[in-house]
């Protein structure tokens, strides 16, 4: 068992932050006799002198010091396990998990995610990024209490929060640039073709366009995006993760037929909507009001 208490460290750290004992009476609202007992057994129990008084002023010795700086790090543990335990018991998750897939506005998410840190700062979160059915995945095995994905799985209801335009891009310097004319299917199949594999470990599935001769698999979409800006390859890409990109010149929309590029609904999916809780619901509604759904 421990020889102190975790009050008797608050007074101590009290009077050295204030500069003495009745500054800390003060500040902490009890009597200076109290503190001072406290700081008292503190010293007792430990066999070291933390404090010296020199006129009304307490100061540290060189053992108080060390002890300060570690009764600190003990002191906010003890805070933030009394923050868990409060949001526990007004019914706040100890733990949320969310199945994001890589084509989604990522601005839009790093935003809702600032914004949860602040509100609920007990909470962990945990975002599982996706391709294709991993979300879809990562549901059915109970393993996300919601997924933003372009796919529904079966027997669940999904709610439209957004579109993602799809562009067919490559470097501005990539051949199929330089055509002189609009880019043909012919051209694309003779071409390198930057394709993004399915995050699913069970029944992948492959979308869009695949009918390049030459094609180069990644897992990550960045990977991809940095392929095609060094004229690796040509890819549809998600214009939610190519704005800054398309801005500076590092890629450039084919010239091709409207009908080429094509868009795709995400969808939020919860686990069990009655089931979720306060933090699901802020997370969602911080989601949906950084996003754009065309009526």
């Amino acid at each position: 068992m421990p020889k102190v208490t975790l009050e008797q460290w608050r007074m101590f750290q009290s009077v050295v932050e204030h500069g003495g004992f009745s500054q800390a009476a003060q500040a902490v609202h009890k009597s200076q006799s109290s503190i001072n007992h406290a700081v008292h057994k503190l010293q007792e129990s430990l066999g070291v002198d933390l404090l010296e008084v020199r006129g009304r002023k307490a100061e540290l010795t060189d053992a108080g010091r060390i002890l300060l700086s570690r009764a600190g790090g003990l002191l906010n543990e003890a805070e933030a396990l009394e923050g868990v335990a409060s949001s526990l018991a007004v019914g706040r998750e100890a733990a949320l998990t969310i199945a994001v897939d890589v084509i989604f506005d990522y601005d839009c998410l790093f935003n809702a995610i600032e914004r949860f840190a602040e509100e609920f700062p007990h909470t962990r979160l945990e975002v599982r990024e996706t391709v294709l059915s991993g979300a879809e995945e990562l549901l059915l095995q109970q393993e996300a209490d919601f997924i933003l994905s372009a796919r529904v799985p079966q027997g669940f209801v999904g709610e439209p929060v957004s579109v993602v335009r799809f562009l067919p891009v490559a470097h501005p310097d990539h051949p199929l640039h330089r055509l002189g004319r609009p880019v043909a299917r012919k051209d694309l199949k003779g071409s390198r073709q930057i394709v993004l594999r399915d995050s699913a470990s069970r029944n992948r599935q492959d979308s869009g366009w695949l009918g390049s001769d030459q094609r180069v698999t990644v897992t990550n979409v960045q990977t991809s995006i940095e392929l095609i800006e060094r004229g690796l390859g040509f890819a549809w890409l998600p214009e939610t993760r190519i704005r800054e990109s398309l801005s500076a010149d590092r890629l450039l929309p084919l010239p091709t037929e409207e009908a080429w590029k094509r868009n795709v609904t995400v969808y939020l999916v919860y686990s069990d909507s009655d089931k979720s809780g306060p933090a699901a619901h802020f997370l969602i509604d911080v989601l949906r009001s950084g996003l754009y759904m065309p009526e």
